[in-house]
């Protein structure tokens, strides 16, 4: 949306009216190539710059003659020096000019000796107007600090001016105005122009610096997105083919002894896949750019679901016992589902380290500020404690804990009473006081 202001003369006008103009647009683009040029060849602008000093303000001098000028009431006689000794002063004048960008400050004493030189031979040439240039340019290019005593010595060397064209009736005063307005006009352009150009420097910076920012969250949720959809991925595959790979060995000892057990083991496998391919799904459909509107997704699993999750792992051998107090139906969904992948890969590692004759005991406590999740199992029967990883965790309990974080929760897990091995959730379900999570 473009800014407006109010005009005194009438109704409001965009303010970015000329930045719409095609003029506007070519003359940008014209100066983005004059300046790449500029980059380029830094040394052909400065030589252009001598060159039309020396045509405007040399050239004259040399072609009609110097020594006498101004109005008649104020006419003004300057010594005339023979043509090499003019060529010289001029050249002092205008060839430090090529130097004006690179070292400023040593072009405008240079300039500057030169200027003091000629007036005190009582000498006047067009081609002084080169001390301004050398004025403006330190201005814009030069250390600040410089500046300060450079316009000390400019006060002086217009002062110096002014007495010498006291002779032909103008007053000193008078001289002194135009001269310092000159100077004043010089340093002031110079001053302006660099003001502008730090300011587009330091909004060039911040733009450069908002797309390194725009880039990096770019990067951070991107791999918050990829570690989310890991972390489910994990849970579905992991979990359900836990539960089909016990299914189907159970099924195959039993199809010989028992048909009747490997069709029900057959018919337990069926359901199994038809839920995480139903997960898997609803996942996919969430990632996909454009997904279809008609398709009918499950809701994300809640606590609700746990005792379908104990029937299932039950189904593949283990005896699992579930128990819950409190009322976890008021829970919000996000910690419900937390709970729910939390016992889901828990016995998930009960079933894959403790095999399908080990025993669980699923507890779920909710107060009016904890919710506690315990899943702890007895163990393989052979009574062999399940090894620790040596890097300390696995991606399950990564996950677990990156869902418990999410929430302000922790998760401990470790070996429990004989073989087994017990984890433990807890979560405070306090309101956040800044409005996030609890």
């Amino acid at each position: 949306m473009s800014e407006e202001y109010v005009t005194p003369a009438g109704p409001a006008v965009p303010a970015d009216a000329l930045s719409g103009h095609p003029l506007y647009g070519r003359l940008a683009r014209i100066g983005q190539r004059l300046r790449e040029a500029d980059r380029a060849h830094p040394w052909v602008l400065d030589t252009a710059v001598v060159a039309v000093v020396f045509l405007m303000f040399c050239l004259p001098d040399l072609v009609h003659g110097h020594g006498e000028g101004g109005p008649r009431e104020h006419r003004f006689t300057f010594a005339r020096p023979p043509l090499p000794a003019a060529l010289a002063l001029q050249a002092g004048l205008v060839l430090p000019l090529l130097w004006r960008r690179r070292r400023p400050t040593a072009a405008f004493a240079a300039i500057m000796a030169v200027f003091v030189l000629q007036w005190s031979l009582g000498v006047a040439l067009r081609a002084d107007a080169a001390l301004l240039v050398a004025f403006y340019s330190l201005a814009l290019h030069g250390r600040l600090r410089h500046l300060a005593w450079a316009c000390g010595v400019m006060a002086g060397a217009m002062a110096l001016v002014a007495v010498e064209v006291s002779g032909g009736g103008l007053p000193v005063g008078d001289a002194l105005f135009f001269l310092g307005s000159a100077a004043t006009a010089a340093v002031a352009v110079g001053i302006a122009v660099r003001v502008r150009r730090a300011q587009l420097a330091g909004l060039r910076e911040r733009a450069a610096r908002l797309e390194i920012e725009r880039d990096q969250r770019s990067r951070l949720a991107t791999a918050t997105e990829r570690t989310r959809v890991a972390r489910e991925m994990h849970d579905i595959i992991g979990h359900n083919l836990s539960v089909i790979i016990t299914l189907a060995d159970g099924g195959a000892y039993a199809v010989q002894a028992s048909p009747e057990r490997g069709r029900e083991a057959l018919q337990l496998i069926g359901e199994t896949s038809r839920q995480a391919l139903g997960e898997l799904r609803r996942m996919l459909g969430v990632l996909r750019d454009q997904a279809d509107q008609s398709a009918e997704f499950n809701p994300q699993p809640g606590v609700a679901d746990l005792d379908g999750l104990c029937a299932r792992i039950r189904a593949a051998g283990p005896q699992v016992v579930y128990t819950v107090s409190g009322d976890p139906d008021g829970l919000d969904r996000g910690v419900q589902l937390m709970a729910y992948r939390i016992v889901q890969e828990a016995l998930t590692n009960a079933l894959k380290h403790a095999g399908p004759e080990t025993s669980a005991h699923v507890t779920l406590t909710v107060d009016a500020a904890r919710l506690r999740v315990r899943v702890r199992d007895s163990g393989p029967p052979d009574g062999v404690r399940r090894p620790v990883r040596p890097d300390g965790e696995g991606h399950g309990l990564a996950g677990m804990r990156e869902r418990a974080a999410l929430y302000g929760g922790t998760v401990t897990a470790g070996p429990g009473p004989g073989a087994g091995w017990t984890v433990e959730a807890e979560l405070d379900l306090t309101p956040d006081p800044t409005g996030g999570h609890p």
